[in-house]
């Protein structure tokens, strides 16, 4: 596929592997691009029956590379709104590509599932996490909010209540505490052996009614995720290049207290 993400398929299963492992595969656009061409692909190849989504051992993905935050920022400014992938813009469209494949999506997630790579760990249908997971929605520490998929897919998975504490705090959360509140399907030792296990079991399984299972949970799960996904956009393109936003950019990078205009 590239040397950003890479792809084997093999007995009907496609393991797709974040591979930008030396920046613990944060997002800069070119590595968005990456997983959505990824996503794409192996939702359009014959025989594909299930897909394992993997990082590295030291993150399935650390969230937004903040050398590519003043890009992403001069791209909200014109292109936040614009529906270039399907219901989705293209940063949406990196969780949203997994929600929306036809055949079942298991994350295996070692170490960071930061900001971002929270949000494309969201779009799996099962997540699997190692016991030293971590997890955070971490967009409110740079003062914005989650918008790639992250109001319509963290309301799959949880309460109301637990969703705006976590959205609010920023806070980092273990593999326990997510598998509590249901933000992961099990926790085990070896994630990526656990998720081949279950992509090789599905594999066994009827192809029609595999897909068949998952565009009827996707329906009736939850309505009218447009809205969701246009209000994300809405917001976050308010928010974006605003003093209160470069402020939390610039104390945290200065590793200081940040000092808010009201």
């Amino acid at each position: 596929m590239s040397d950003r993400v890479t792809i084997a398929i093999e007995d009907h299963v496609a393991v797709v592997t974040m591979a930008r492992h030396d920046k613990m595969n944060a997002l800069d656009k070119e590595q968005i691009a990456a997983i959505v061409a990824a996503g794409r692909e192996v939702s359009e190849t014959p025989g594909v029956r299930a897909v394992v989504l993997a990082g590295g051992p030291r993150a399935f993905c650390a969230g937004l590379d903040m050398a590519a935050m003043a890009s992403i920022a001069q791209d909200a400014q014109s292109g936040f709104q614009d529906r270039t992938h399907g219901r989705s813009n293209i940063f949406q469209a990196t969780s949203m590509v997994w929600a929306e494949c036809p055949v079942p999506v298991i994350a295996a997630i070692n170490g960071y599932a930061f900001g971002g790579g929270f949000q494309i760990a969201l779009g799996a249908d099962i997540r699997i996490a190692a016991p030293d997971a971590t997890f955070s929605i971490m967009e409110m520490k740079w003062g914005i909010i989650p918008d790639m998929g992250g109001m319509h897919l963290a309301r799959r998975l949880l309460r109301g209540d637990v969703l705006r504490r976590l959205t609010y705090t920023a806070e980092v959360f273990d593999a326990e505490a997510a598998l509590g509140w249901g933000v992961v399907t099990e926790v085990v030792d070896d994630p990526l052996a656990r998720a081949m296990e279950l992509a090789r079991t599905i594999a066994t399984r009827s192809p029609d009614a595999i897909r068949a299972a998952k565009a009827l949970i996707d329906e009736t799960e939850l309505a009218s995720p447009k809205d969701v996904l246009k209000a994300e956009s809405r917001v976050q393109q308010e928010l974006i290049g605003g003093a209160n936003q470069m402020e939390a950019v610039m104390a945290g990078m200065q590793k200081r207290t940040p000092v808010f205009k009201d």
